[in-house]
């Protein structure tokens, strides 16, 4: 692939620049990491800085209180981290599953948050900048408060209902961070959390040391024990990030990285191996068949990560098992003219993803709560926002992902890493649930196969398959399309919410310029100098 050659237009231009690099969800977010690059801060002071304002700038997908995956290339080697916690180990099966179904608000599905000592890790690896500087702009915008962007806006209004009529005490605190008079904030009221920035200053002050072992650890653990919750000073003492080695697979030329599992990067790798032997380059862009084919590669990827990925410790399956090139031959020769009728869950996301980039490094990092603003419990006093990241758990007898005490759960987000020919080409990421491998599987694809340049790799129509047969399309793809997949037996569902589709955000590095991008369903932007 030459980067320097792009045959199709894209609707907005690529932002390109000589020093560097930032692109996120929020606009004043990557105007945090720009700053921090100007304060002579390299692209992990950038990104964590960015990883921290997005905590107060989306509260609706992020918050202290996730948990946070990153991969980030130093120029010679690509290194991943893993920063997920585990479920309360006092917290067993049966409290769990009592209600018949895998709980999604409350305690029961708050698991030990790992974003705090993911920052910490990271600054300490790589960080330039002190600790203390990288939260200055987060601490700002919780003060003195900013205008909530639109599509946040629209979000937080949507979750009102979701979270409104929640009465147990333990939702009171996050009612009054959240939801101030009763209601959420509208696109363009200014919102504040004092309490936001008490907490951003104590993490600040104590490199992240009291949120599991200090002040924040004791308000936390007392407050679930005064409102029923299991989560406690032992869990959160016992929290550690851990450095791991990615997974890769090189797509015809091309190599794209994941974090190993728990998280579910592994089914982009399987899908795009599966389409690899396909002939795909036979068809055009957004062509029926190349859309055909490419949604039974990640049916079948997704129903083989549905089934075996887990927490690595309870895994009967290895991802070498998974990626092996003939277990992947087999599942190819599996896809004929007509849809599979492929059965694997469909999570649903609330995830914010950031990259940024300069001469030494690039960094691919993602945050998340779950399900909007996770469990809908803030500790009393903090503005700490916990995530339900349980709720990705299984009750099934057997499964490598049951529930379990002191267990991490199967895990939607996924940063991803792209490189050509073994050298650094450049972060990127598709937020959204179990939209994310498939928007890492078409972003490939669109660079690829179709010569795309990175926003028009992004903003391209995208499609998702949810379950069965079922497969949503973006309202932009022409009709052609739509009546093509129906005649094979997919059954189309044209979804007017284009946020279902994932928001992504990518920098490449051509040569010796940087090429940023957001895409057009989030309130993102792109920065290079």
């Amino acid at each position: 692939m030459n980067l320097n050659q792009y045959p199709y237009p894209s609707r907005r231009n690529v932002v390109t620049g000589k020093r560097g690099a930032v692109a996120t969800s929020q606009p004043q977010a990557a105007l945090a990491g720009m700053e921090m690059m100007l304060a002579g801060g390299n692209a992990v002071d950038a990104a964590l800085a960015m990883a921290i304002a997005l905590t107060v700038l989306e509260p609706t997908s992020n918050g202290i209180g996730s948990d946070a995956f990153a991969l980030v290339h130093d120029g010679q080697k690509l290194h991943g981290l893993n920063g997920s916690g585990m479920s309360p180990a006092g917290l067993d099966f049966a409290t769990f599953a009592a209600s018949g179904q895998v709980p999604t608000r409350g305690w029961l599905p708050v698991t030990v948050p790992g974003a705090p000592d993911a920052w910490r890790e990271l600054h300490q690896k790589f960080g330039r900048l002190p600790f203390e500087q990288l939260f200055e702009p987060a601490i700002r915008y919780a003060e003195e408060g900013f205008a909530v962007s639109p599509e946040t806006g629209r979000n937080w209004w949507r979750l009102e209902a979701v979270y409104g009529p929640l009465q147990d005490p333990c939702y009171k605190p996050f009612k009054e961070v959240f939801m101030p008079g009763g209601k959420a904030p509208r696109p363009g009221e200014i919102w504040r959390s004092p309490r936001h920035a008490e907490t951003l200053r104590e993490l600040a002050r104590t490199h992240a040391e009291s949120f599991y072992h200090g002040k924040l650890a004791a308000q936390m653990a007392d407050f679930a024990a005064a409102t029923g919750g299991y989560l406690t000073r032992a869990d959160l003492a016992a929290h550690r990030s851990e450095w791991v080695e990615p997974l890769s697979v090189r797509y015809k030329g091309l190599e794209l990285h994941e974090i190993p599992p728990a998280g579910q990067g592994l089914a982009a790798l399987m899908a795009l191996k599966i389409l690899e032997g396909l002939g795909l380059e036979r068809y055009p862009r957004d062509s029926a068949e190349g859309l055909h084919l490419q949604i039974e590669a990640m049916k079948l990827a997704f129903a083989d990560v549905q089934k075996y990925v887990a927490d690595p410790r309870f895994m009967t399956v290895s991802p070498a098992d998974l990626l092996n090139p003939d277990y992947l031959a087999q599942r190819r020769r599996l896809i004929g003219e007509r849809a599979l009728a492929v059965q694997a869950g469909a999570p649903k996301g609330g995830t914010v993803y950031l990259c940024a980039a300069d001469g030494e490094l690039q960094v691919s990092f993602i945050q998340s709560n779950y399900m909007g603003f996770g469990a809908g419990i803030v500790a009393d006093g903090t503005g700490i926002s916990l995530q339900n990241r349980g709720a990705c758990f299984v009750l099934e007898e057997g499964h490598p992902n049951q529930y379990a005490p002191a267990k991490k759960p199967f895990h939607t987000i996924i940063p991803g890493f792209l490189t050509q020919g073994g050298q650094p080409l450049g972060p990127f990421g598709v937020m959204g649930g179990h939209m994310q491998p498939q928007g890492h599987l078409q972003v490939v694809v669109n660079l690829e196969d179709y010569r795309l340049n990175p926003q028009a790799a992004l903003d391209a129509p995208r499609w998702q398959w949810t379950r069965g047969l079922q497969v949503e399309l973006e309202q932009s793809l022409p009709p052609h399309v739509v009546f093509g997949l129906k005649e094979r037996g997919h059954e189309v569902v044209l979804q007017s919410e284009w946020a279902s589709f994932g928001r992504g955000q990518m920098i490449l590095r051509s040569r010796e310029a940087f090429l940023a991008a957001t895409e057009p369903r989030a309130d993102g932007m792109a920065l290079a100098w």
